[in-house]
């Protein structure tokens, strides 16, 4: 358990992906957790989220609201704030990042930064009653990877229930149930890396179907072209 009291963990994203995976950390035993997300609770967060209450909406950001809250589940853990882009993060001295993120282009440059800092990244997902966990761990295929022309296409498109002009508003919410499936994934697979695991982490990406009851398992390799693993080399 070593290993879970020390690391130092990056949640970036506080919507409701980001709700589910700081719970599981904390009451995993996580201590040392940072929360990143520039946007205020709204009313539509909050049928999604655990730690926002009503009396937050436009009042509270997102990453205080669940720092805030998390800590009284476990008085141990010590989990801060930061309120802003990911992208304004400098100084990237964390053990394990885990991605909750709602758009294609923050979830590049946190997986880049992971990569050319040799930080263990794991990315997840919902839209509707599916998601996908993809673990991605340093000399391994990243998640820039796995891109094609549509996700490209999609790159700068935030996604929300808002209905705000500037976001992309998906056809599904993201459903409670399938984002507590894919927090769980996320959690577990940074319990198994903290551990020093690695022989049991997900080595590709992971996709569940909670209408079809199903989960698979995509296979992904280096693309020799990727910016990410030219750094490494």
């Amino acid at each position: 358990m070593d290993g879970i009291f020390q690391s130092k963990i990056l949640v970036a994203g506080a919507g409701a992906l980001g709700n589910e995976v700081v719970k599981n950390l904390v009451l995993s035993g996580f201590r040392h957790i940072d929360v990143v997300d520039m946007d205020e609770i709204v009313l539509s967060n909050l049928n999604r989220c655990l730690f926002f209450r009503d009396s937050d909406v436009k009042k509270i950001p997102k990453a205080v609201a669940v720092a805030n809250k998390a800590s009284e589940l476990s008085p141990d853990a010590y989990v801060c704030p930061i309120v802003g882009k990911v992208q304004d993060i400098q100084t990237w001295d964390y053990d394990i990042v885990i991605g909750c993120l709602d758009n294609i282009l923050a979830r590049m440059h946190v997986n880049s930064h992971a990569c050319y800092h040799g930080i263990p990244y794991i990315d997840g997902a919902t839209d509707g009653m599916r998601g996908k966990v993809n673990a991605v761990l340093p000399g391994g295929p990243c998640l820039q990877c796995t891109m094609n022309k549509s996700h490209i296409r999609e790159m700068e498109k935030r996604f929300s229930c808002t209905g705000d002009a500037v976001m992309f508003v998906p056809h599904l919410a993201s459903d409670v149930t399938t984002t507590s499936v894919v927090a769980a994934m996320q959690v577990r697979e940074a319990m198994k890396i903290a551990s020093r695991r690695y022989d049991l982490c997900i080595r590709n990406v992971c996709y569940y179907d909670g209408t079809a009851g199903d989960m698979f398992i995509l296979e992904v390799t280096t693309d020799p072209n990727c910016p990410n693993h030219e750094v490494q080399k």
